[in-house]
């Protein structure tokens, strides 16, 4: 490893989705359950994927920090579930984030041990001064239904903010990593052209790949076993992790303080991140992470935390809504015919383009003879009906109060929206008054060439603006209910996904 100076890991953000399917859900579609120490796993909701788990972890990250993403100098998003086979996803992620459009960027993808392998990219391009890395890795895999895999696949997602000091606290130390490949075909693979992943079901040959590949990467670390605080080990199950205590020098209570899988299920590449971060954000000091990569491929790290209190995060793991193995099924699209012939109301990719600073970075007009907020800030003032040439750019705060709602149910949906209703379920759609930023006002000169000043303003003004509701029972939505925005898709037309803001409950 080179003597350059490398950043340290300031905070942590995870997010999972809230809908959990249980594993005696299986077990009653089934007669068994093949994912053996699997209490649950987590099921993405039909507008969720692998970009929208990462934007929500990544911006839990760099809350914890304190930090905007503008702040951001390098960011990497790793996942075996990319939305597209092709195309820079970090584009679209860096928007939703307000990353500098001259930020380096990397993707990860085509193995499980993508999320570590982005975190060593971040560790050898750092530090960067008075900016920061971002890493994130989401996933939510696929199998054909009743393989051992489909029992075991959950989703969720990771973040790491980097910096030269660490924060306040000092972060964490990545002191040693090291990689070791062994040729196992085989193990865990995905065919061109499939969503689905597979194995061949060789049970003592993938645990020998598993453990052995592992082991190898462990080894170049030279650790003392019993000085491991915590471990966090790729997890395709419940049990394999524990079965490689031996070859890595750890005892399983070692291991079962980085494990997220008993609740999760079976996260992918953000398998390790998230046993990671969890471990960080629990306080334990020395933490071993040890990735596996089906062909085979390891990587291990040894992370110490430089503070006491362990690494400021914000998690968003907790149990959620259990649904059963039909809604399961439902969610994952199994169960609906697919979208309505005819489609819906036809945007261009251009025109959606231009939509961008509004959908994912709230970007309003505050009017210059009213003062009042125009979302989005073109033509006449809501408010006064001035016809204004420009608006001054202003940013909405995406939290609000809910003006109107209704809810959208079978046959109600706009065609755009017929598969996600198919999937979901009826869902609210509201008017939301989303708060402006609280801040003073200058003296300004209206249209008329009146200087005026309004002094310090109470609040930053509001705008108005309509929004589909996640997260919450859409029968529950109600006027005054405060709300948050967050990232969400909102149809795929032309086979170019669009992504946007949407609503849910204030934290």
């Amino acid at each position: 490893m080179s003597d350059r100076p490398q950043p340290r890991i300031e905070t942590v953000g995870a997010y999972a989705p809230r809908f959990r399917v249980s594993a005696e859900a299986f077990e009653e579609a089934w007669g068994q359950f093949h994912a053996a120490g699997v209490n649950e796993k987590a099921v993405p909701d039909a507008d969720e994927d692998a970009v929208t788990m990462a934007y929500e972890a990544a911006v839990r990250a760099l809350d914890a920090a304190e930090r905007e993403g503008d702040e951001v100098a390098f960011l990497a998003f790793a996942s075996t579930t990319p939305p597209l086979a092709e195309e820079d996803l970090t584009a679209r992620l860096g928007g939703m984030l307000s990353v500098p459009a001259d930020a380096t960027r990397h993707a990860f993808t085509g193995s499980t041990r993508a999320g570590t392998r982005a975190l060593d990219a971040a560790l050898s391009a750092g530090p960067w001064g008075d900016a920061v890395g971002l890493v994130v890795a989401a996933d939510c895999p696929r199998a054909d239904p009743d393989s051992d895999e489909d029992h075991a696949a959950g989703a969720g997602a990771a973040a790491f903010v980097l910096s030269e000091s660490g924060g306040p606290g000092g972060g964490a130390v990545v002191r040693k990593r090291a990689e070791y490949a062994a040729e196992y075909p085989g193990t865990r693979f995905r065919r061109t052209g499939e969503e689905t992943v597979e194995g061949l079901g060789a049970t003592g040959y993938e645990r020998q790949a598993f453990t052995e590949t592992l082991a190898g990467a462990v080894d170049q670390l030279d650790l003392d076993g019993s000085e491991i605080d915590a471990a966090a080990v790729q997890s395709p199950d419940g049990k394999l992790p524990y079965r490689a205590t031996g070859a890595l020098g750890v005892d399983a209570e070692t291991v079962q303080r980085g494990a997220t899988v008993h609740d999760l299920g079976d996260t992918g590449a953000a398998s390790v991140p998230l046993g990671l971060a969890t471990a960080l954000a629990d306080g334990e000091n020395r933490i071993l992470a040890a990735s596996f990569g089906g062909g085979a491929g390891a990587d291990a790290l040894l992370v110490e935390s430089a503070g006491s209190e362990g690494v400021p995060a914000s998690l968003a793991l907790d149990d959620g809504e259990s649904v059963s193995y039909a809604e399961y099924l439902r969610k994952r699209g199994e169960l609906t015919s697919g979208p309505p012939e005819g489609g819906g109301a036809y945007v261009s990719v251009p025109s959606w383009r231009r939509t961008l600073d509004q959908r994912h970075r709230l970007l309003a007009g505050r009017c210059p003879d009213c003062g009042g907020l125009n979302f989005p800030p073109e033509g006449a003032c809501n408010d006064c009906k001035s016809l204004v040439d420009e608006y001054e750019e202003v940013t909405l705060t995406g939290e609000g109060t809910v003006e109107a709602a209704t809810v959208i149910s079978q046959g109600g949906a706009p065609p755009e929206f017929a598969e996600q209703q198919a999937q979901s379920g009826d869902f609210a759609v509201a008017v939301v008054a989303l708060e402006g930023p609280r801040e003073a006002r200058s003296a300004s000169e209206g249209s008329s060439g009146e200087e005026r000043s309004d002094g310090p303003r109470d609040d930053g003004g509001e705008a108005s603006v309509p929004a589909q509701v996640v997260a919450a029972d859409p029968e529950e939505v109600a006027i005054g209910d405060r709300v948050e925005t967050t990232m969400r898709r909102i149809y795929t037309q032309e086979g170019v996904t669009r992504y946007g803001f949407k609503v849910r409950p204030l934290e």
